[in-house]
């Protein structure tokens, strides 16, 4: 059975077994991540009110006090030591490995000759860590992307970084990794889409087939690292406004090119999440909390009832 969590700013909704139950409410979710090891274990990152823990599948939930930062904008769990990483806005990095209890800040994330020039278009002030991607197969390797100022690594659990990698996008948005495919990383910018297959040291372009650019939502098939989805968009201005967004997902296939298999949509598909059971399986969520399955490669789609407004992450876990 698939267990999905979708998070929303309203709500943190848990959808199995046809029924949607609503919890975390009112807090204002817009990250998450589940521990690989537990399926009922989910950290959720909110906008202004901290960092959240469930232990049973969404039933309860508590803060995480020893985070100091209230805005969580990315959050990861090491699919090797279990280690949770948490980003957030100002761009910061934190760890803990005591499944939260306590944390450490990454200070060298920010003292990188770029860490100056990172700004945020909306809010040129301020720019936050968009997306975390561990390593696959080393716990000492961490791959950063911050919006809008690049794609970050460090191989030494965060002690020391290299600064922006050469080809990745600058305006990261999501990064994802694959446990058959360790040295591949994937990432969606506002760009295009770039890939690594050295461990996130050099990146390409890989956009072949696309005729929108503006690359969000990023899912890789859990069984063939080769196939991976993407949502794009014209521009930000048609993804993130109130009108039609026009976008579209893509699939490739091994090298490519990518082709769409939904197109021109009212709403922006910010999340997308692989099916952990059935191969060539997605969902994907909407702008309005719609969420969309297809169990054969994105050829034809049925609706699932998702959270009411908007919904900004996804994650499917088997259970």
């Amino acid at each position: 059975m698939i267990r999905l969590y979708a998070a929303s700013p309203e709500t943190v909704a848990v959808v199995e077994d046809g029924r949607t139950n609503l919890t975390l409410e009112n807090q204002g979710a817009r990250c998450l991540a589940v521990d690989p090891e537990n399926p009922d274990t989910v950290y959720a990152g909110t906008s202004d009110e901290g960092l959240f823990k469930t232990s049973d599948a969404g039933h309860s939930w508590d803060r995480l006090s020893g985070i100091a930062h209230s805005r969580i904008t990315a959050v990861a769990v090491s699919p090797v030591d279990g280690a949770l990483y948490a980003g957030t806005e100002p761009s910061s990095l934190f760890v803990s490995r005591d499944g939260g209890e306590s944390w450490v800040e990454l200070e060298g994330m920010k003292n990188l000759p770029s860490a100056p020039t990172w700004s945020f278009p909306p809010r040129p002030w301020t720019s936050h860590v968009r997306a975390l991607a561990p390593g696959q197969s080393d716990a000492s390797l961490i791959v950063t992307g911050i919006e809008l100022g690049g794609v970050l690594r460090s191989t030494d659990g965060g002690e020391s970084w290299q600064d922006q990698r050469p080809g990745a996008q600058p305006d990261c948005h999501s990064l994802a990794t694959h446990s058959a495919a360790p040295e591949t990383f994937y990432e969606a910018g506002g760009g295009g889409f770039a890939e690594s297959v050295d461990s996130g040291d050099n990146w390409s372009s890989a956009d072949s087939g696309m005729s929108l650019d503006y690359v969000w939502g990023l899912a890789v098939d859990i069984h063939d690292p080769a196939l991976v989805y993407v949502s794009a968009a014209p521009g930000p201005m048609q993804a993130h406004g109130s009108g039609h967004s026009g976008a579209a997902i893509y699939r490739r296939t091994d090298t490519g090119p990518w082709e769409p298999v939904l197109e021109d949509l009212d709403e922006f598909p910010y999340a997308l999440a692989a099916d952990p059971e059935k191969p060539g399986a997605l969902f994907a969520g909407l702008g309005d909390g719609t969420i969309l399955h297809s169990g054969d490669s994105g050829a034809n789609w049925r609706e699932i009832t998702g959270p009411s407004g908007g919904l900004d992450a996804l994650a499917a876990v088997a259970v």
